[in-house]
């Protein structure tokens, strides 16, 4: 494990293998650590870190606030992920990578590629997370956890995520913070002090640019549709990773090849063989 400060942020990383550079955005939500691709739902059984690391260099990392990535109080948008991950690409001296998503890290992966398309050469969005339920999840997740933080206040959030391990995505009301409050007591410090005014416009402006379409959150459509970096789509078929949201990205993007595969089906063998048989293509 290695970190990196960017854009005045720590991230935690890890590269492993060997040969052309992946860059993976971890699955989770606002829980999206490395490990989850070898520990979270769907992802500890599909192994795609052992079978990519055969012929590429995975690059795995925290997203910021998450892990033991450290954070910032500030209005979270797609744009601070994007400078995280080509802030990392940076620091590594790669100038450009294939990508891959999983869940919401999908949206993070296309938002990269949409800012910076010369740096992608393809990109995997696997499992992509967006619908109509869960965009409605996520604004209630921020409006839980803003009532318990007027409640009680900010002492007390700092309180609770301290005394738990479950993050936002988990327990609203430790809110999106809560990783890095666990891991810097400095940061908690000033978290509990911070005006609760300013967080609750915070948090609003969050949760309204974060989760703003009823379809995969983040880029646009317009400059999805203007996009050639090759994509797989592989679809989910639950309601935070619909079949609708992978079909709108099939829809966007020019240059796709869908694996129209029930989830059922997407077992271990042939979903590392379908990522790796695309990967090896581009």
């Amino acid at each position: 494990m290695a970190f990196v400060e960017i854009d005045g942020i720590r991230t935690r990383y890890e590269t492993i293998g060997d040969g052309p550079p992946i860059l993976m955005f971890s699955p989770g939500g606002f829980d999206s650590s490395l490990d989850n691709w070898t520990t979270f739902g769907r992802y500890k059984q599909l192994g795609f870190i052992d079978a990519l690391s055969k012929d590429f260099t995975c690059i795995v990392y925290d997203r910021r606030e998450s892990g033991r990535s450290g954070g910032r109080v500030e209005r979270l948008v797609w744009s601070t992920y994007v400078r995280q991950a080509a802030g990392l690409l940076d620091h590594l001296g790669i100038e450009s990578a294939h990508t891959m998503g999983g869940c919401v890290g999908c949206s993070s992966a296309a938002m990269l590629a949409v800012a910076q398309p010369e740096r992608v050469r393809s990109m995997v969005l696997f499992s992509p997370a967006g619908g109509v339920t869960y965009r409605a999840a996520q604004h209630r997740r921020f409006s839980q956890h803003l009532g318990y933080a007027l409640e009680n206040g900010l002492a007390a959030v700092v309180e609770l995520a301290r005394s738990t391990e479950a993050g936002f995505s988990k327990d609203p009301r430790v809110g999106p913070w809560a990783a890095v409050l666990r891991s810097d007591g400095g940061f908690a410090a000033q978290y509990a002090e911070f005006d609760l005014d300013r967080y609750a416009t915070i948090l609003s402006g969050s949760a309204r640019l974060l989760f703003d379409r009823d379809t995969v959150p983040g880029p646009e459509p317009e400059d999805l549709q203007l996009l050639d970096v090759p994509a797989l789509i592989v679809p989910g078929e639950d309601l935070s990773h619909t079949r609708s949201a992978a079909r709108y990205l099939q829809e966007c993007l020019p240059n796709t090849e869908y694996w129209d595969v029930p989830v059922a089906d997407q077992t271990p063998v042939a979903s590392t063989a379908r990522v790796r048989e695309f990967l090896l293509s581009q």
